[in-house]
């Protein structure tokens, strides 16, 4: 009876550390609504991570999905480099959403190589909360 007492705890635990947000996740939403972005969207951001993107400097559409792939447990690949990504889902690889710095670096290098600009404050946060999720 301790065994599964024991066992249900440590599950429950997990649980609760997988579906809290990081550090630097809470970091970056607090920033993005006090830029007058809010509230975040899972929804909306899945769809914007599967939407076609033409973004100016070439006539291929482009999606995030297209490298990340659209099941965020997969690893991905980069579509020109053809480099292996890991994948985006904090449960499965847990250095995604970490650091503030190399979230906002790989935010401002992929929105720019798919949508052709940076993304907005709802866009980040949209995103996000998708990705934790």
């Amino acid at each position: 009876m301790k065994t599964f007492a024991t066992m249900t705890t440590i599950g429950v635990l997990v649980f609760a550390q997988a579906a809290s947000a990081s550090p630097a996740v809470d970091t970056l939403l607090d920033g993005y609504r006090a830029a007058g972005a809010g509230p975040f969207s899972a929804e909306a951001g899945q769809r914007m991570w599967r939407e076609k993107h033409n973004n100016g400097r070439n006539l291929a559409d482009r999606s995030c999905n297209v490298c990340h792939t659209d099941d965020l447990k997969d690893h991905g690949k980069h579509v020109k480099t053809r480099k292996l990504i890991k994948p985006m889902a904090p449960s499965i690889n847990a250095e995604r959403l970490t650091e503030v710095k190399k979230i906002e670096k790989w935010f401002k290098r992929n929105c720019k190589w798919t949508l052709g600009r940076e993304c907005t404050a709802q866009e980040k946060g949209d995103f996000l909360v998708y990705i934790q999720n």
